[in-house]
C-alpha cells in the first residue's frame, strides 16, 4: 500500500486559541557516558566520562533492538527532584549512522508541539489540542484535536528500530498497541477522524513498515485499520545534543 496524503477536512486557520510552544524542543544539559548494560527493561548502567558508574531510568518498554548495544556512547539528562530514586534518564544513544532518541515520552511532546506550531500540515486547523484524554474502553488518547464538534484522535508511537534503511514498529509484541489500533477503528466508525502517528526518533531511515517479522498480529491490524479509515502519518526527526524536532514526512508501505 503506497504512502497516502491524509485529507484535512478543516483546512488551515490563521490562529489558535492556545499559546503556541516552539516546535523545536531543547534538551536539558546532557551528560555523556558509555552504556554498560540495560536490564529490567527500565534501568541502564552507564559509565560517565568522569569514571562514575550511574544507574539511569530507561523510559522505553520495548526491546530496543539494535539500539541498546553495550559500549555505545549515550546521553543522559539529570533531574534533581528529591523524590526521584534515579537521578538520570537515558535520552539518546549513538549508533553508527545516527543518534537515536530512546525516551518514549519525547514523541508525544514533539507531536503536540509541532501540531500547535502548525508544522504538521496534515493536522492543521484545530483550535484545541488536549493530551491524555480518556476515551474508549479504559484508554487514553495521546492527543485529541478539536474544532467545534469535530474531533481527531491521534495516537503517537515511538519508533527506533531500523533495518536496511527501513523503520519498523513495533520492536516487540505489543498487545497494548493492538488495543490502540482497535480503539482508533471504533472512533472512525463513530464518525470521527483517527490518526496513527509514528515518530521515528532517528535520522537514517527512508521508509516505514509494520514489523510483521516481530508482531504479525499488529501488522495485520494496522492494515485493517487503514482500510477502515484510520490515517497513518510518519515523520522522522532531526536531533543533536542541543535539541530535537520533527523533520521529514516519510512514506510508508503496509
Amino acid at each position: 500500500m503506497p504512502d497516502s496524503e491524509p485529507k484535512n477536512p478543516l483546512g488551515k486557520t490563521p490562529g489558535r486559541e492556545q499559546e503556541k510552544p516552539p516546535a523545536r524542543l531543547e534538551w536539558p544539559r546532557l551528560v555523556p557516558g558509555r552504556l554498560i548494560m540495560r536490564y529490567k527493561r527500565f534501568m541502564a548502567d552507564v559509565r560517565l566520562r568522569n569514571g562514575h558508574l550511574v544507574t539511569s531510568h530507561c523510559a522505553n518498554s520495548g526491546s530496543m533492538l539494535a539500539c541498546c548495544e553495550p559500549g555505545r556512547a549515550v546521553y543522559l539528562s539529570r533531574h534533581e527532584r528529591a523524590n526521584r530514586r534515579l537521578k538520570y534518564t537515558w535520552e539518546m544513544i549513538e549508533m553508527p549512522t545516527s543518534l537515536v532518541g530512546i525516551n518514549t515520552i519525547m514523541p508525544n511532546r514533539l507531536a503536540r508541539a509541532a501540531i500547535l506550531a502548525d508544522t504538521v500540515p496534515e493536522l492543521s486547523g484545530y483550535s484545541h489540542v488536549r493530551s491524555e484524554v480518556k476515551y474508549g474502553e479504559n484508554s487514553r488518547i495521546d492527543l485529541l484535536l478539536e474544532r467545534g464538534e469535530q474531533k481527531c484522535f491521534v495516537e503517537v508511537k515511538n519508533c527506533t528500530l531500523m533495518e536496511d534503511g527501513v523503520a519498523y514498529f513495533p520492536d516487540a509484541v505489543t498487545s497494548r498497541g493492538l488495543k490502540h489500533l482497535k480503539e482508533l477503528e471504533n472512533q472512525v466508525r463513530s464518525g470521527h477522524r483517527a490518526v496513527m502517528f509514528y515518530v521515528v526518533q532517528r535520522m537514517d531511515t527512508n521508509l516505514f513498515k509494520p514489523a510483521d517479522h516481530i508482531d504479525p498480529a499488529y501488522g495485520q491490524e494496522l492494515r485493517r485499520a487503514a482500510e477502515i479509515g484510520v490515517e497513518i502519518i510518519v515523520y522522522d526527526v532531526v536531533l543533536d545534543r542541543k535539541a530535537i524536532e520533527l523533520n521529514r514526512k516519510l512514506p510508508y508501505k503496509l
